[in-house]
């Protein structure tokens, strides 16, 4: 796949694209049929049950070729490319015009251009430790835990159509980051209207690594839900089940700190 006119035209430069920053990748038990209306016919969903493993990937970028900014990847689950597997996304928000375009028609990525709209609030003190009195007493967490709220919307023809709440608690100071780690996480990605190909892309992650509790993740506000939908395509309904996908039980979350992120230009598949 020749990118170097595409990538030049948006500003991206030549592949390898380089992210620095941090992320929570945190993986949920998503229903089958709903992880199937975003897979190809052709590609196997990697299952049990009937669930796969999906989820969704919240990082910031502090260094990218598109500069600072957010990224809320929701991933529908995991599809068989014998000997191993690959992740496949089912939206992607970001809240940079540039990163949206490289998304969508370099990466071949269901990327939409997004609000992230992040505050931050001291819990209260009966909330602070979840292991009692002791924790409290010894002032473990004691002025450190905080709740970091992330409110998504997704922009469609200038309007805001919020996509779902994250909350996140912290408590950072003191705390040991993680082991170095150094991972691959491929992925398809393609079949869409700015990117009809099938491609293959891998990220190459070094980061330092530790699990953290879950963050709770809410729907969009009834008001946001109402009326008709102003997607030109089956947009509603994708937006519909990406949100399920959000909503599906959390299993396992995990906090990259240090995150240099190496991303690869993507392959054509051979049909």
């Amino acid at each position: 796949m020749d990118t170097s006119e595409t990538d030049s035209s948006r500003g991206y430069g030549n592949p390898p694209w380089m992210f620095k920053g941090s992320a929570l990748y945190q993986l949920h038990l998503v229903k089958a049929e709903t992880a199937r209306a975003f897979i190809p016919k052709e590609f196997r969903l990697v299952e049990a049950f009937g669930y796969t493993l999906g989820g969704f990937f919240l990082a910031n970028y502090e260094e990218s070729p598109a500069g600072i900014f957010d990224e809320l990847v929701v991933i529908a689950g995991i599809v068989w490319n014998p000997p191993t597997s690959c992740a496949w996304a089912a939206r992607v928000l970001v809240n940079s015009d540039k990163a949206c375009a490289h998304g969508q028609k370099d990466v071949g990525l269901p990327s939409r251009v997004a609000n992230f709209t992040k505050s931050v609030r001291a819990l209260p003190v009966s909330k602070r430790s979840r292991f009692g009195g002791f924790m409290n007493k010894i002032s473990i967490g004691d002025s450190m835990e905080k709740c970091l709220d992330i409110q998504v919307e997704e922009m469609n023809n200038h309007t805001a159509m919020g996509l779902c709440s994250i909350k996140l608690t912290s408590a950072d100071a003191g705390r040991w980051a993680g082991p170095e780690i150094k991972m691959s996480l491929p992925s398809f990605s393609g079949r869409t209207e700015h990117n009809p190909h099938l491609l293959k892309y891998s990220c190459q992650i070094e980061c330092r690594v530790r699990a953290v509790s879950p963050a709770k993740v809410y729907g969009p506000f009834a008001s946001n839900m109402d009326g008709e939908s102003t997607d030109q395509d089956s947009g509603k309904e994708n937006r519909d089940l990406s949100i399920s996908v959000m909503l599906s039980k959390p299993i396992l979350a995990l906090e990259f700190n240090c995150l240099q992120m190496k991303v690869e230009a993507p392959t054509i598949v051979p049909q």
